[in-house]
């Protein structure tokens, strides 16, 4: 199986809409004025020399590049451009594609030359949509997903069970998909920094950290293992979410009261479209300088927008008094239907 990533996609498609910015270092985030509050999306990879990455305050990022390029994210236009590749993908020979986001998908097919393949999805790629991705190669959806980032830009890689630990083997746990800087803190303190380590570990010994699912997927997580099924079956959002970075941080309680309820509104709208009921509300609150904090509670299922509104200010009360707010988010998770795509997959994003 592949998996094909596109090389900084994004900053990638504004260049394609102004070729003057070839080479230069572009930075995409907010409205793009670094004097406004915002985040990086992304940066190319000659902003990146410079140490921005995305999730970066813009402020920052400009400072660390005062001659990039700094230009307002174009949701449209990116989803447009994923659009044409994913079709290139759908194009090719036996392909079957699993969809993981806007810029990246598994292709599942059968082939004796894997490599020559990867570079077909390449050059179809690239007439296509004039845009370059890397692409892995791997026994599993996690050996294929790791491999792409070897193969980084433009190139192709192979990760298998017979050189998974001899390439991934001493590199920190951190690296493999899956495993943010939190997992592997926590993974630390039972004594397993690297991969090779977690590969070692016996299953059950994660369970009392990670409970009994996670604490087992981890270990197989560090074997490279799991499932290796492209599965084209279409995907489904799991919840909506919607959040504001204000200008302004908020102070006062009505000023809080009032934003929960617009983004309760927002996000109703987006759930609206599924015609899935409500199992879950997450509100996220960023204080100011840059600390956030996540307020998460299940809900019976349910249509009505009061009593979602209802629950979703009670989750702000557990906002703390006097502290100013620079953000707020409320994610709402929805009912899966019978037929959404089965299994757990690691995601890079989300929250």
């Amino acid at each position: 199986m592949l998996h094909v990533d596109l090389d900084q996609f994004i900053a990638a498609v504004e260049v394609l809409r102004r070729p003057e910015l070839a080479g230069k270092p572009i930075i995409v985030g907010g409205r793009g004025d670094p004097t406004e509050r915002a985040v990086v999306s992304t940066a190319s990879y000659e902003a990146r020399a410079f140490g921005v990455g995305s999730g970066m305050p813009l402020r920052i990022a400009a400072r660390k590049v005062p001659d990039a390029v700094i230009l307002p994210v174009d949701h449209e236009a990116y989803l447009a451009a994923s659009e044409t590749v994913m079709t290139a993908l759908r194009a090719q020979p036996g392909a079957t594609v699993q969809v993981l986001g806007w810029d990246e998908a598994f292709m599942g097919t059968e082939t004796d030359d894997p490599e020559a393949y990867a570079r077909q999805v390449q050059a179809a790629v690239l007439e296509r949509t004039q845009l370059h991705c890397s692409v892995g190669i791997g026994d599993t959806l996690v050996r294929a997903k790791v491999a792409t980032g070897f193969g980084k830009p433009a190139g192709v890689f192979r990760l298998t069970a017979g050189n998974w630990l001899e390439v991934m083997g001493s590199r920190p746990t951190k690296d493999l998909w899956g495993v943010g800087t939190k997992v592997s803190g926590r993974l630390a303190k039972l004594g397993i920094n690297t991969v090779a380590e977690l590969a070692a570990s016996d299953p059950q010994d994660l369970v009392p950290e990670f409970g009994p699912r996670m604490g087992p997927w981890y270990a197989e997580l560090g074997r490279g293992d799991g499932a290796s099924i492209v599965d084209d079956t279409p995907w489904v959002a799991r919840g909506h979410s919607r959040e504001t970075t204000f200008q302004h941080d908020l102070t006062e309680p009505a000023q809080v009261d009032d934003a929960v309820r617009e983004l309760t509104a927002r996000v109703l709208e987006d759930v609206a479209a599924e015609g899935r009921p409500v199992v879950g509300l997450t509100l996220k609150v960023r204080y100011a300088p840059f600390f956030t904090k996540t307020h998460a509670r299940k809900v019976p299922e349910t249509f009505d927008r009061t009593e979602i509104l209802t629950r979703a200010l009670d989750l702000a009360t557990a906002i703390e008094a006097g502290r100013p707010i620079r953000l707020l988010g409320l994610r709402a998770e929805m009912a899966m239907p019978d037929d959404a795509r089965k299994g757990h997959t690691p995601t890079r994003g989300g929250w």
